[in-house]
């Protein structure tokens, strides 16, 4: 049991802190903003982004959320990470920009079935 929490916890916190960071980085970066609008968003969608992962951090990493608030908060960095690789293909981005987001799926599915194996636990 002691494996599964400390697995679950370190990849829960990395993945939370660099979302984190992202969601700084929409608020605070004019690079990141001129990003969003040479790709055609409009600047309300950057902001929206941000706070959905501010919000969606928060839920990963406080243990007062459980149940589907914590599944719906997997879901849909699940959803913005796919949709994250394929925008920067479609862009002709450079390969890190493509591959980073698959890598941190691969972090939100390690700390997605640990928090699973621990709740069988409880």
């Amino acid at each position: 049991m002691k494996k599964n929490t400390i697995i679950y916890w370190t990849t829960t916190s990395l993945f939370s802190a660099m979302m984190l960071f992202s969601a700084s980085m929409y608020f605070t970066s004019p690079e990141v903003q001129s990003n969003f609008t040479k790709m055609g968003f409009h600047d309300a969608f950057r902001i929206e982004l941000g706070l959905a992962k501010i919000l969606g951090a928060l839920v990963l990493l406080i243990p007062f959320f459980k149940g589907s608030v914590k599944e719906w908060a997997y879901a849909g960095f699940g959803i913005t990470l796919i949709s994250a690789s394929i925008l920067h293909a479609s862009n002709g981005d450079p390969v890190s920009m493509i591959v980073s987001p698959i890598v941190f799926l691969g972090i939100l599915a390690a700390s997605h079935i640990f928090w699973k194996k621990r709740m069988q636990v409880a």
